[in-house]
C-alpha cells in the first residue's frame, strides 16, 4: 500500500504527463483534485479549461495516464502490469449492452457483426465474394462512394436486421468501428495480392479435408516457433492467418466453444494499429485452408470426431502464437492466445467423452485465482501450459454433397443521374 505522499507523487505525475498541469511551473493550469477514499487507488478529477481561459488538448490522455501508472510501478516497486499494445477491439458501450438486454439478445450487435464480418472476410477471395457472403449470413451492407470517382466504393457499413434506433432507423456500424483490420482499406489489402482459388476437389479429396487443414496448422505452429526470433514479420503473418482458420472452423462446426475460442484469439492474431502483415507462404497456406474449410466443411454430417485432429493442432498453433507474443512482450495478446487454446482443449475433451457423457455438456473451464496479464507475462515459455494430447485417428467420413458457394456479384455502382 502506498502512503498519501506517494499517491500525491503519482497524481502529480499523471497531470504532468497528460499536459494538464505542471506542478509548480504553471499557475494558469487547470484546477484538479485527487481523492483517496480507498486503500489501493485514487480518483483524479480535472477541469478541461485553464485558468487563463484557454482549453486544453487531451488527445490520447488514456495512454499518457497508462505511462504514468507504469512509471509508478517501477518507482515504488509494485507488480508490473502489461503495457497497452493497441490491439484490443472497441468495446460495446453501456448503452449498447443495456439495449441488447432489453431486446433479448445474448450479446450486443457490435460483437455479432464483428464476428460475421471477420468470418466472411476470412473465407472470401474478393470484394464481390465478401459482400455476397455477408448477404448470405443475413447481414445488411451499404456502401460509401469515393468523392473523386463516384463509381468506386471507398467504404462500407453493416447492420443487423431488427437493430434500430429510437426513431426506427437501422443502426449502422462502419467496418473500421468494428475492428481496425476490418476497415475497407485493410480488407482491400487482403485481396490486392493474388488469391489462390478453392480447388474443385473430388469426394475422396473432401474426405481428407480436416487432415489437410490440420497438417497446415501443424506446419504453421512449427514455423512460428522457428521465426519468433529470426523473422518476426513472417511470424506475424502466420499468426494473423491463424485467426482466419479458427474463425472459419468455428463457423463450419457451429460450436459455441469454438466461437469463444475464435473471439478470444482475435486479439492475439491482430497486428498493432490494425496493420495487415505482408503475406508469406505460411500465412497464405493457412488462408487457403480456411477457404477450403468454408467451401467443403459440410460434406459430412459427422460433427463429433472428424475435425478433432484439426482442433488439437489449432490448439498447438494458438500456444505457439502465445509464445510469440510473450517473446514480443505483449502480455495481453499472449493471454488471449492461451484463452483460445483453453477453449479448443475444452471442445476436444467434450467430443472425446463416451456417448453417455456426451449428452451432458462440460462446464466451462475456470482460470485459477490470480491468473492475470502480469502472471501471463511472467509465465515461462516455451513449455505449454496445457498437457500434451495425442489426436485420435479421424474416422471415415460419410460422403455427401458439398454446399454451394454463395454466388458472386459485381460491386454495386452508384446509379447515374439523368441529365438535366
Amino acid at each position: 500500500m502506498l502512503s498519501d505522499q506517494e499517491w500525491a507523487q503519482v497524481a502529480r505525475d499523471v497531470m504532468l504527463r497528460t499536459g494538464l498541469s505542471r506542478h509548480g511551473e504553471d499557475d494558469q493550469a487547470v484546477r484538479w483534485i485527487a481523492v483517496r477514499h480507498g486503500p489501493d487507488h485514487i480518483h483524479i478529477v480535472a477541469m478541461l479549461a485553464r485558468q487563463d481561459g484557454d482549453t486544453v488538448r487531451n488527445w490520447n490522455e488514456r495512454y499518457r495516464v497508462r505511462d504514468a501508472c507504469r512509471a509508478a510501478e517501477r518507482r515504488f516497486g509494485l507488480r508490473p502490469t502489461a503495457p497497452a499494445d493497441r490491439t484490443a477491439n472497441r468495446r460495446p458501450s453501456r448503452a449498447e449492452q443495456e439495449k441488447a438486454t432489453r431486446n433479448g439478445r445474448t450479446e450486443p450487435p457490435r460483437i455479432t457483426l464483428r464476428r460475421h464480418v471477420a468470418t466472411c472476410a476470412a473465407a472470401a477471395v474478393s470484394a464481390e465474394d465478401f459482400f455476397a457472403r455477408l448477404e448470405q449470413a443475413g447481414v445488411q451492407a451499404r456502401f460509401r462512394y469515393s468523392t473523386r470517382n463516384p463509381d468506386q466504393v471507398s467504404g462500407y457499413s453493416v447492420c443487423l436486421p431488427g437493430d434500430t434506433a429510437k426513431a426506427g432507423d437501422p443502426v449502422w456500424y462502419g467496418g473500421g468501428k468494428l475492428a481496425a483490420d476490418l476497415s475497407w482499406r485493410r480488407l482491400s489489402q487482403r485481396w490486392a495480392a493474388p488469391q489462390q482459388s478453392v480447388p474443385d476437389w473430388t469426394i475422396e479429396e473432401r474426405q481428407r479435408l480436416w487432415e489437410y487443414a490440420g497438417d497446415i496448422a501443424r506446419e504453421a505452429a512449427t514455423q512460428i516457433r522457428d521465426w519468433a526470433g529470426t523473422s518476426p514479420d513472417a511470424a506475424a503473418d502466420a499468426a494473423h492467418a491463424a485467426g482466419d482458420a479458427l474463425r472459419v472452423t468455428a463457423a463450419a462446426l457451429e460450436s459455441r466453444v469454438l466461437r469463444q475460442a475464435a473471439d478470444g484469439f482475435d486479439r492475439a492474431a491482430r497486428a498493432q494499429y490494425g496493420r495487415i502483415p505482408a503475406p508469406t507462404p505460411a500465412g497464405n497456406r493457412l488462408r487457403h485452408a480456411a477457404r477450403v474449410i468454408s467451401a467443403y466443411a459440410l460434406v459430412s454430417q459427422d460433427r463429433t470426431l472428424a475435425p478433432l485432429l484439426l482442433i488439437v493442432r489449432l490448439a498447438a498453433l494458438a500456444e505457439a502464437v502465445a509464445e510469440l507474443r510473450e517473446a514480443q512482450q505483449r502480455a495481453h495478446q499472449a493471454q488471449a492466445a492461451l484463452h483460445a487454446a483453453g477453449h479448443l482443449h475444452t471442445y476436444r475433451r467434450t467430443r472425446t467423452r463416451p456417448t453417455a457423457e456426451a449428452a451432458t455438456p462440460a462446464p466451462e473451464e475456470r482460470r485459477p485465482p490470480g491468473t492475470d496479464a502480469a502472471r501471463t507475462a511472467a509465465a515461462s515459455f516455451p513449455d505449454s501450459p496445457f498437457p500434451p494430447d495425442r489426436p485420435s485417428p479421424a474416422p471415415q467420413q460419410r460422403p455427401g454433397n458439398a454446399p454451394q458457394r454463395p454466388p458472386r456479384r459485381p460491386l454495386p455502382t452508384r446509379p447515374t443521374r439523368p441529365a438535366r
